[in-house]
């Protein structure tokens, strides 16, 4: 069967807690890497420059301890040239310094800007273009996440980690070049406090990480318990439940206080260890570097050189061990973004819908399911004339809306809908759009005009055409109390309308569009009654002369439907009109009576 099945939504990331954090990893580093780099390659010359900027600065940075180192052996007289030339010298290092660090910061928050930027439209027009099966088998706010805490994770990985990792790795290469230029013996005791520090970072971070990860986790189950007993909270008092909602809150808090403290203790401790193994390797650089200097080999210049460089050194290599996680999570962050993007889009290809006067539709042996085994509608047969208005009713869960899906094409199905005979398995979905109109239960507005909102399904409606709609749709009024009429800006997608002024303007808007088959997918069930009535009056204006569809559990909004159909898991069990299904007594006469009567349900 050719359904459409609904993926499984993706785990949802953990969160971040800094530098001690979980890294997350890609499963597919390389690829990964090799697609990041062509958006890189677009930037080459901004690249190039970046890392002759780098490469500049890092230059700066290891030439200058053994300037230093110069001149202390001319003050010290072990060594011939110019004081003031040397000091001169120092002093247009560290200005060039900074100078190319700041072209470092501009030419980085460039290049990241233009790669996220193009990123961030790739993925935004690939989400537009994809089919509603996706989106309904993914969370909307993990895709919402990719869009900006991924992408902004490559932002600020681009600007500042990338620049730090080369510029980490080409000063350890050049100091312990240097270093071993100058005096081979202490740069390997040099190294020992180095390698001290790489395995005390690495044990305490590993602390860090793992009561780090328990507080998170803590926080997260505090936050729910919070967020639970306040939404909960008349429930909660009703059932006189304080006490122990304060017992459970107080257990949990506990647990996050001691591994809040464990965490402090363990990331507490490494700066003053980094600084004992640090002072320590000092003592050793400068005992046998004393005793090096009076055998000859080395002059005291080279010794206060060497006490830098084990700082330049020490530096860069804990700086790259946290960039490295920052690094990961980023190319993580990347490949959800590529997997968004190779994602097939919504097939568009097919012919164009013919332009006839009138719509006749017709579902043929229809079958249909979201997941293989779960079938939701069976075999499907239903005819309407052109110009007719038929309602579906039944259970939540008896297929309507599904039925809506498929005839705008959101789905395929198994079996045959046809529109004057023509298949629209082999109707272009765009064609068949502007040919079809729906409006939904979630009514859904734009914050811009509301003129803008009429004329989102037809740019090209005329002020007359505007002005029709808006009087078949009895919202004139509704706009005429607005501060601006047509130019007000509907703040917040609409919030600062009711509910029902709302579905009036989705009702204008579909008329705006000009639709042989319009479909209302439960357009009042959320109103009150009085606006339903208003709702209903400007449905039949817009349905007059066209094919139409309505999906309600009202059964008040569709008594004059010339034919009514009842579902029932995805069948039809039974179709009339209003008095015929009533004198039936069967599932519509039961619906009825549950809603009028006072039946019990």
């Amino acid at each position: 069967m050719a359904n459409a099945q609904r993926a499984s939504s993706p785990p949802m990331r953990p969160p971040r807690g800094g530098h001690f954090a979980d890294v997350e990893r890609a499963s597919r580093t390389g690829p990964t890497l090799r697609r990041l780099a062509r958006y890189f390659g677009a930037e080459w010359a901004l690249v190039l420059g970046t890392l002759l900027v780098v490469l500049g600065t890092t230059a700066g940075t290891v030439a200058t301890p053994t300037v230093i180192s110069h001149a202390i052996d001319l003050i010290a007289n072990l060594a011939t040239g110019s004081l003031p030339a040397t000091l001169l010298m120092l002093v247009l290092i560290a200005g060039l310094g900074e100078g190319l660090e700041l072209l470092k910061g501009l030419a980085t928050a460039k290049l990241s800007l233009r790669i996220v930027k193009r990123l961030r439209e790739e993925l935004f027009g690939k989400t537009v273009d994809l089919p509603l099966a996706y989106l309904d088998g993914h969370s909307h706010g993990d895709l919402m996440s990719r869009m900006t805490n991924d992408i902004e994770m490559l932002s600020s990985t681009v600007a500042m980690a990338l620049p730090a990792f080369f510029s980490g790795i080409l000063t350890i290469v050049g100091v312990v070049a240097v270093m071993f230029y100058h005096c081979w013996q202490l740069t390997l005791l040099s190294c020992l406090s180095v390698f001290l520090t790489l395995g005390a970072t690495r044990f305490l971070s590993a602390k860090v990480r793992k009561f780090s990860r328990k507080r998170q986790e803590l926080l997260g189950a505090l936050n729910g318990t919070v967020e639970e007993q306040v939404a909960g909270y008349r429930t909660v008092v009703a059932c006189n439940h304080q006490k122990a909602t304060i017992a459970e809150f107080t257990r949990t808090s506990d647990r996050l206080t001691a591994a809040g403290i464990r965490t402090e203790i363990f990331a507490g401790v490494m700066g003053p260890v980094m600084n004992c193994i640090g002072n320590l390797g000092f003592v050793v650089i400068a005992a046998f570097g004393g005793y090096f200097a009076l055998k000859g080999m080395i002059s005291v210049g080279i010794i206060a050189a060497f006490i830098l460089y084990v700082k330049q050194f020490s530096r860069p290599v804990n700086m790259i061990a946290q960039i490295y996680g920052q690094l990961q999570t980023a190319v993580a962050g990347a490949e959800r973004v590529f997997t968004v993007l190779d994602e097939p889009p919504e097939d568009l290809a097919g012919e164009p819908m013919r332009e006839t006067d009138g719509a006749h539709l017709e579902f043929r042996h229809v079958n249909f399911s979201y997941v293989p085994g779960h079938q939701v509608i069976h075999d499907f047969c239903l005819a309407v004339e052109p110009g007719q208005k038929v309602a579906l009713v039944g259970a939540t869960g008896s297929g309507k809306t599904t039925l809506a899906n498929l005839l705008m094409r959101f789905y395929d199905c198994d079996g045959q809908i046809l529109v004057n005979g023509q298949n629209l398995a082999n109707v272009a979905r765009d064609s068949l759009r502007r040919q079809v109109a729906i409006v939904l239960q979630d009514t859904v507005l734009f914050s811009d005009t509301v003129e803008n909102n009429l004329r989102y399904a037809n740019a090209g409606a005329t002020e007359a055409d505007l002005d029709h709609a808006i009087s078949a749709s009895r919202c004139r009024e509704v706009i005429d109390h607005l501060p601006d009429g047509m130019a007000t800006i509907l703040v917040g997608a609409g919030a600062n309308l009711s509910q029902g002024q709302r579905q009036l303007l989705s009702i204008a808007r579909a008329f705006v569009a000009d639709p042989r088959i319009l479909v209302f997918d439960e357009a009042t069930s959320s109103v009150d009654t009085r606006t339903e009535k208003a709702i209903q009056n400007a449905m039949r204006t817009v349905m007059k002369n066209r094919t139409s569809i309505i999906i309600a559990h009202r059964l008040s909004t569709i008594r004059d439907a010339d034919l009514i159909v009842v579902m029932d898991h995805g069948r039809i069990v039974e179709q009339g009109n209003h008095k015929e299904l009533l004198a039936q007594r069967g599932k519509y006469h039961e619906l009825y009576m549950t809603q009028f009567a006072g039946m019990e349900t």
